[in-house]
């Protein structure tokens, strides 16, 4: 497998996002069945992506663009955070999520602590930050203990509950 980590180009932009829209709402659909409620709105995804510090990558394999992620760097702080991540919905389970990690990892050596978030439904999610990636569960958002740090233009649902993730990097 030829695998590749790579800035996401303009020409990228229209697939990726509803790569990842594809991916959020069939994983949302496994658990709930089929909805007429958009998962992730293409908005968030914008938002996102308008970061100051953002970076978008895709992941390659054998030249087919199979998932991507956002990261948003804090060049300060070095507590960065992980906005989207995700693996083409028909090409999960094949390690792609992992190498994405590790190679987002190696692309920020400098980084302290990566944070994230997941919707508390999505069990595949926990197990892959947990116990592939090395995240801890620092909190649990949900209305009686709302993010404080949720963008004020955050347009997606919150599905009464999302975790709260921290990687704290060794050095």
């Amino acid at each position: 497998m030829d695998f590749k980590l790579v800035q996401i180009t303009e020409e990228d932009l229209v697939q990726y996002k509803a790569d990842m829209q594809e991916a959020f709402q069939k994983g949302f659909e496994a658990d709930f069945g089929e909805s007429e409620m958009q998962i992730l709105p293409e908005q968030d995804i914008d938002n996102s992506l308008k970061s100051k510090g953002a970076v978008a990558y895709k992941a390659v394999v054998d030249g087919v663009m199979v998932g991507g992620a956002i990261v948003v760097i804090d060049e300060e702080t070095q507590h960065n955070h992980l906005d989207f991540l995700y693996v083409k919905y028909g090409t999960q389970s094949k390690g792609i999520g992992k190498m994405m990690w590790d190679s987002v990892e190696r692309l920020h050596p400098e980084t302290k602590v990566w944070e994230t978030c997941t919707p508390y439904f999505e069990k595949r999610n926990l197990h892959f930050y947990v116990n592939k990636c090395g995240f801890h569960v620092v909190a649990f958002w949900h209305k009686g203990n709302p993010d404080p740090h949720k963008p004020e233009d955050y347009t997606g649902d919150d599905f009464e509950g999302m975790f709260a993730f921290q990687k704290v990097m060794q050095r």
